[in-house]
């Protein structure tokens, strides 16, 4: 982390540690060393031994589990790989990460599918509303459900038990992009419900960057849908995980790095480490409500170590270029490196809180920016 800047935006793209690092830098080696056998041997074995340690983490199997390169890039896979005729619908909410919602309106835009938005009410009063907004926007054409587990722009922890079963009640599967959830919640993917379930390491697990993976319940009903990855080589056809774990010669190192960072993670404290940053966001998040006279969105009980409160002021712009220049203003004003998001008709501001984070640092950011000014051009 750069010496001198407050950093409360690890959601973002996390923070590798050194030793994780050290181990990728020593796969790298590895692999130039013999790369024939690397390639070929030994490296698809270490693929599946990261994987097994993974699904570990998640109450998995490794067999269930593929290793892709971001959540994103696991979306786009299963999108691809699964039968939607032209008319079928696809349902999201409209807090679904703006890349995923723009894969899913590409995915209709060449196979015919119309995509469906459910109107979560934001502010919301708790996860019920959640499920009513998918509950109403559902018809007799849905034949996907791509649902956020936390969502990136609101921060939001979705309730996808309950949503999982309204799916598997009619028949449809549920994808879950859980990009943030692992490492920030305690997660039991077969408990989900869910078909599908994406996730990056990268964040909150602290892996190197191009670490995600893709879960494939074995217990779904849409089990055999053939999973694709988005790269078509060697394996294709066979059985999954396979086709996933050769996509052609790549830099493996960041998934061969991943056991490293797993083990990192537990000796910061795993479950306990998890707990400590849940409370400090929300206690992050109470310090700027009260600083700046604004009302958190959502209960407490829908946060986890990414939260969001309102900014001060009025924002005539709260389009994604206005909230990144805010933030940017932010960061060389003041040294804080914290996100801006606009949903709603407003910008706010979305903490983060990781092991290095602290009390103080809240406060900082709370002094730093007059309550009636931020996000504000008065006439």
């Amino acid at each position: 982390m750069e010496q001198g800047t407050v950093h409360l935006n690890h959601g973002a793209f996390g923070a590798t540690p050194r030793p994780v690092l050290e181990a990728q830098d020593r796969v790298r080696v590895e692999a130039e060393r013999q790369p024939p056998r690397f390639f070929l041997v030994d490296g698809p074995a270490a693929i599946r031994v990261a994987a097994a340690r993974l699904a570990e983490v998640l109450g998995a199997e490794g067999a269930d589990v593929a290793l892709v390169e971001n959540a994103t890039s696991g979306v786009g896979s299963i999108l691809e790989s699964v039968p939607l005729d032209p008319g079928d619908e696809v349902l999201v909410t409209d807090h679904a990460y703006p890349a995923v919602r723009n894969a899913l309106e590409f995915l209709a835009r060449r196979r015919g599918v119309r995509l469906v938005t459910a109107r979560v009410p934001y502010p919301l009063d708790g996860p019920d509303a959640v499920v009513e907004a998918v509950d109403a926007a559902w018809s007799p054409k849905t034949r996907l459900v791509v649902l956020d587990h936390i969502t990136s722009q609101t921060a939001l922890v979705f309730p996808v038990e309950p949503i999982a079963a309204l799916c598997r009640s009619r028949g449809v599967p549920l994808l879950v992009d859980g990009a943030h959830a692992p490492g920030m919640l305690e997660l039991d993917l077969p408990g989900t419900g869910a078909d599908w379930y994406v996730g990056n390491c990268h964040k909150w697990l602290c892996a190197a960057k191009g670490t995600a993976f893709v879960w494939r319940n074995p217990a779904s009903p849409h089990r055999d849908v053939p999973l694709h990855p988005a790269v078509i080589s060697h394996n294709l056809d066979l059985p999954f995980p396979a086709e996933h774990d050769w996509v052609g010669t790549r830099d493996l190192s960041s998934w061969l790095s991943l056991p490293a960072a797993l083990t990192f993670h537990e000796r910061m404290g795993g479950p306990a480490l998890r707990r400590r940053n849940r409370e400090l966001a929300r206690e992050g998040a109470e310090i700027l409500a009260d600083a700046w006279g604004v009302e958190p969105p959502a209960p407490a009980s829908m946060f986890g170590s990414l939260t969001i409160v309102p900014m001060p002021g009025r924002a005539d712009d709260v389009s994604i270029p206005a909230a990144n220049a805010e933030a940017a203003r932010i960061r060389d004003r003041h040294r804080i490196e914290v996100a801006v998001t606009g949903f709603a008709g407003r910008l706010w501001c979305r903490l983060s809180a990781q092991a290095y984070n602290h009390r103080a640092e809240y406060e900082q950011l709370a002094a730093a920016i007059e309550p009636d000014r931020v996000g504000t051009r008065r006439p």
